[in-house]
């Protein structure tokens, strides 16, 4: 294993009866990057994370996290790393300071300031019960529990729900501050613009398995982009036809949306055929890409895996 791998896959595959919840799995996190994993519901997002974890043994494959064998290893893993589940389940009885110190006594090494500090951040409210407590304020307190021993790898599954918006963008700082001190994410979410503004790289994820991994930067560059004419008169609806780039062109009378990747000359060429008034242009965010590799239909498989709780 590269010394610069915080995680690293190989042929991980899992399998529930006859549905490959993960299929075939070649990753690498580096040391010092937060990486995005990206992917809806029943993409095997959750079965990878548990797979690393050693919570449900793989059908097939390797993987190393720190660099250590993810079963031969499964102790010291869970000793350096912070984990956020997706399903997040905490004692209902027990106040959020409570929930803290009990994990804190668990670890060892946790520094009760630095506690205070991060719910302070976040602004936690540890007096209360868990049960009394909003989604959004549960999932601080898994946060808390994630950060608060300064692990060297971070592993969070969807840790946006419930968070306010202000609150998100503290969590952000917190991420980068992570990165900053050399240590590691790996940000398994949905939520595509949260990993844009965060993330270093990205996998996605499709049906198990994955299909690209890019800096989000470079995703942008070779992504399909948008142009939206508006001409002096209607033209014709097939006048992009006969141009390689692009990909779609919705054309209303004066008006038309064309999307397109490569060079924009020629679309450019075929415009000016006509005297274009208007004409403006934007990128693809993170979301339009990623949809671009779930643009056809669901396969059965798939859509029965979004319906069970061991594959997300």
């Amino acid at each position: 294993m590269n010394q610069a791998d915080a995680i690293r896959t190989s042929g991980l595959t899992k399998t529930f009866g006859d549905l490959a919840a993960v299929n075939g799995l070649d990753l690498e996190v580096r040391v010092g990057e937060i990486f995005g994993f990206l992917g809806p519901n029943g993409a095997g997002k959750s079965t990878t994370i548990r797979m690393l974890l050693d919570q449900i043994r793989a059908t097939s494959g390797t993987a190393q996290v720190l660099g250590l064998d993810i079963r031969d290893g499964s102790l010291e893993i869970r000793r350096r790393i912070g984990y956020l589940p997706g399903d997040l389940a905490l004692y209902p009885k027990l106040t959020g300071r409570q929930t803290l110190t009990y994990f804190a006594r668990l670890r060892g090494g946790v520094s009760p300031a630095y506690v205070d500090e991060l719910a302070e951040r976040l602004g936690a409210d540890l007096t209360r019960k868990v049960g009394e407590y909003s989604t959004g304020n549960r999932q601080k307190i898994g946060l808390i529990q994630a950060f608060m021993h300064k692990p060297e790898l971070l592993v969070l599954d969807e840790p946006n729900a419930g968070l306010d918006p202000l609150v998100q963008q503290t969590f952000h700082e917190m991420l980068r501050e992570v990165r900053d001190d050399g240590r590691t994410v790996f940000l398994s979410s949905h939520t595509l613009s949260e990993v844009e503004r965060v993330a270093d790289r990205v996998g996605i994820i499709r049906h198990g398995r994955l299909v690209v991994v890019e800096r989000v930067d470079e995703l942008k560059r070779t992504a399909v982009r948008r142009l939206d004419f508006e001409f002096a008169a209607p033209v014709p609806t097939d006048l992009f036809a006969q141009v390689e780039q692009v990909h779609d062109a919705d054309i209303d009378g004066v008006h038309a949306r064309v999307s397109y990747d490569g060079s924009v000359n020629p679309v450019l060429q075929a415009a000016m055929t006509h005297e274009v008034v208007n004409l403006s242009s934007r990128d693809a965010d993170l979301e339009e890409i990623f949809l671009t590799y779930y643009r056809d239909t669901t396969t059965p498989e798939v859509a029965a895996s979004t319906g069970a709780d061991h594959v997300r």
